[in-house]
């Protein structure tokens, strides 16, 4: 009877195989919200975020475009859904309960999420609702716990947190964008110095001299000496309040 016909849009057929042993030989796999999330950041990963379309997400899976929509409300679910799955992945580091080096983990452990999917950091730019999922909440609750056990007022700990993330979230689009070979390059060594010797000395005198030691720039040694300057500067501000003083 018709209503007892599965909509086969809405499932993905394998390919028959070479022992094909009848009409149960094809595994139906259900087409799930889940699915259909990993399958968009799978996209958004290998082609950038503009190619996360219905059609091509249907593509993706092996279904109708339109069936999407029994899952998920539209293309900016999908997109909100992409920044739960990306946090759910977040790697909670094991607190050591020394204040500087448990920030210190953390940044590093949100720099490898944000390497693992460097375009999200697009995603997050262009969202429009405040996070809401258990998911995406979660990361936020332990880093603004780990901030707050440092001494910094309510007011501090939002604004080192909006810090530390746009740092974090900079040096990795930079890093992607503008991949430095590694130290001792030759070649990248020999443009930088070639590039300082022609420029004139007495109008560039700064770039002659620290031309040559940019070619040597390691972007984890960079991302640390910027953290480092940051928790610093965070540690000032905390002995420099009034509180500490008391």
């Amino acid at each position: 009877m018709p209503e007892k016909v599965e909509h086969l849009e809405n499932v993905s057929l394998e390919p028959d195989g070479a022992d094909d042993k009848g009409p149960t030989s094809h595994r139906r796999e259900p087409l799930t919200r889940e699915r259909i999330l990993r399958a968009a950041l799978n996209v958004m990963d290998q082609e950038g975020l503009e190619a996360v379309t219905m059609r091509r997400l249907g593509r993706e899976l092996g279904v109708e475009a339109m069936s999407l929509y029994n899952h998920v409300e539209d293309k900016e679910a999908i997109l909100e859904g992409i920044l739960e799955v990306v946090m759910a992945e977040f790697e909670f580091p094991e607190e050591t309960g020394d204040w500087e080096a448990d920030v210190r983990a953390g940044a590093r452990a949100w720099r490898r999420l944000m390497i693992a999917h460097p375009t999200v950091i697009a995603l997050f730019a262009e969202s429009k609702h405040p996070a809401s999922s258990p998911e995406r909440l979660r990361p936020m609750e332990w880093a603004f716990e780990i901030l707050g056990r440092g001494g910094l007022s309510e007011d501090e700990v939002v604004h080192a947190f909006r810090a530390i993330g746009g740092y974090i979230m900079g040096s990795v689009l930079n890093e992607v964008a503008n991949p430095v070979p590694g130290m001792g390059d030759r070649d990248h060594r020999a443009e930088h110095e070639q590039l300082a010797g022609a420029l004139p000395p007495t109008e560039f005198p700064n770039l002659v001299r620290l031309l040559p030691l940019m070619a040597e720039c390691d972007a984890e040694v960079d991302f640390e000496f910027g953290l480092d300057l940051l928790i610093a500067g965070l540690r000032a501000k905390v002995d420099a309040s009034p509180a500490s003083d008391a």
